[in-house]
């Protein structure tokens, strides 16, 4: 490597590896190595891998923030033993043509 490309050279390309723990609603845990330049798409696919689901069956976040696929560690600042929330998306709920009634009861206070 030449002496410019060296000095060209960013902090977090020099290859650390970090471990990231990757922790699901049910107090699961996965601990995973990976380069502080990776995109994290290849750290949630091997997480649902592993669970026997489609990546659409998790949301990702960090420090309450959404997780995209395309952002790296070294974008989130993220050091090594962070902690990657993964949840469930909710099911259920209404659909389009289907209506919703509530009832509020008030008693009469005296």
């Amino acid at each position: 490597m030449s002496a410019t490309q060296e000095e060209d050279k960013k902090p977090g390309d020099d290859g650390a590896h970090i471990i990231l723990k990757v922790k699901s609603q049910d107090g699961d845990e996965v601990l995973f190595k990976i380069r502080g330049n990776t995109q994290l798409k290849n750290l949630m696919y091997a997480y649902c891998d592993r669970r026997g689901l489609k990546i659409d069956a998790f949301s990702f976040f960090f420090d309450m923030r959404r997780l995209r696929r395309e952002q790296t560690p070294d974008e989130l600042d993220m050091k090594d033993g962070d902690v990657i929330d993964a949840f469930r998306p909710m099911s259920g709920g209404l659909r389009a043509n289907q209506l919703q009634w509530s009832y509020m009861i008030f008693d009469k206070i005296e």
